[in-house]
């Protein structure tokens, strides 16, 4: 591992559906073993067995990471939800949920992380789709991240947040300082900012990009956001 940084990523993965409309976790785990994460949080992945098996034992394997879960749909057959990849130490979970009512299931999926002996906390989020349902959302997590010793932290997700100058926009400016993030949907021309990673404090987030390859075009209706965590 890099001491110098430590290397983020986030991408919602569309339960391996590509825009070649073909399922392939083995093609989602290629893309992220191009990428090198020290951390990687995922969004909508599928653990459902009715939809060809458990996808983060399968990532997990594949890569080599260890995954923790944040799942936010339980049934019978399975879940869905959030999840990340570490190859740090996990020394404590964290799962809360964010839902409101009658609006798909969502949570907050944190994970201590041991870097080099400093505790490090990672939030993994995918917000609704509903503009009334983000502002309600937003105003979870903050409350939730601003709880107790929370720093250092990074937070990533899809926030599914299209208008900027917004309210839940303005609200995580004011929470984690004023940030810029590059277009990551649709992964075949990129025009919506929707993919963030935010850091507390927000000096220690460095070399924001968006990772770009052929496959990573066709893997996921997202591209993947990486960046780096400094000392």
């Amino acid at each position: 591992m890099d001491e110098s940084g430590l290397r983020l990523a986030t991408w919602n993965i569309h339960k391996g559906v590509g825009l070649d409309g073909r399922r392939d976790i083995d093609r989602i785990a290629t893309v992220i073993k191009e990428m090198t994460p020290d951390l990687m949080g995922l969004q909508e992945v599928d653990n459902r067995i009715d939809s060809e098996g458990d996808d983060i034992g399968r990532l997990e394997f594949l890569t080599g990471m260890k995954a923790v879960a944040g799942p936010t749909i339980l049934k019978n057959t399975g879940d869905f939800g959030n999840a990340l990849l570490t190859r740090l130490p996990v020394i404590d979970v964290e799962r809360f949920d964010i839902s409101v009512s009658r609006r798909e299931p969502r949570g907050i999926l944190i994970v201590h992380i041991d870097w080099l002996g400093e505790r490090i906390q990672c939030a993994v989020t995918h917000l609704g789709l509903q503009p009334g349902e983000r502002r309600v959302q937003v105003r979870q997590l903050i409350e939730c991240l601003s709880k107790g010793d929370r720093a250092p932290l990074v937070l990533m997700g899809d926030f599914n947040e299209w208008l900027f100058w917004g309210r839940p926009m303005f609200w995580l400016h004011r929470h984690f300082g004023y940030f810029r993030t590059r277009a990551t949907f649709p992964s075949c021309f990129p025009l919506l900012h929707l993919d963030h990673i935010l850091a507390d404090p927000p000096k220690r987030l460095k070399a924001k990009s968006v990772f770009k390859s052929t496959l990573t075009r066709i893997a996921s209706d997202h591209l993947p956001l990486a960046a780096r965590m400094i000392k």
